[in-house]
């Protein structure tokens, strides 16, 4: 495998939308953020102008050669630059099982680190998605306390987050 990380094209939603394979995995990997699966190409770009400006925010692909096996989005979440926030973290169902999501979380770590200067990457992820949660723990994130639990509602019932954290 080339594993290589670079922003994210338009044309590669073409893609990306056909990987999650049901609702409920859909919901797991962008809880409310679109409003209907299966989420298509238009609706991601349409998120993507709206939402990805690529300054506070940059979404990125993981390419093996030249074909797309993953997505990830970094953004900023308050006024503090030396943070970055993680989400849409998504690999290429087919493929599962290979390392490529810790692939991906170590890329886009490190580029968070080295490429913009963050000194601490955090994320949320639904507890009831365990695959992702270890994912995250071997790419050497740690839970993280809140004052409060970030909840969603998701198919008719209330999934709870984890926050989880990284210092460079």
């Amino acid at each position: 495998m080339s594993l290589t990380l670079r922003p994210y094209q338009p044309t590669e939603a073409n893609v990306i939308t056909t990987w999650p394979k049901s609702e409920y995995l859909m919901r797991q990997w962008c809880a409310d953020r679109y409003e209907r699966y299966p989420v298509t190409p238009d609706d991601m770009n349409s998120f993507h102008q709206q939402y990805i400006d690529g300054h506070r925010s940059i979404a990125l692909t993981m390419v093996d050669e030249e074909e797309v096996v993953g997505y990830i989005t970094l953004r900023i979440p308050a006024d503090d630059p030396t943070e970055l926030r993680m989400g849409f973290v998504i690999v290429d169902d087919s493929k599962r099982g290979r390392g490529l999501g810790k692939s991906l979380v170590n890329m886009a770590v490190d580029y968070a680190f080295k490429q913009l200067g963050a000194k601490k990457v955090s994320l949320g992820v639904f507890e009831n998605n365990t695959s992702a949660i270890h994912c995250y723990e071997s790419a050497g994130f740690h839970r993280a306390s809140r004052p409060e639990t970030e909840s969603y509602e998701c198919l008719g019932e209330t999934w709870n987050c984890i926050e989880m954290e990284r210092f460079g």
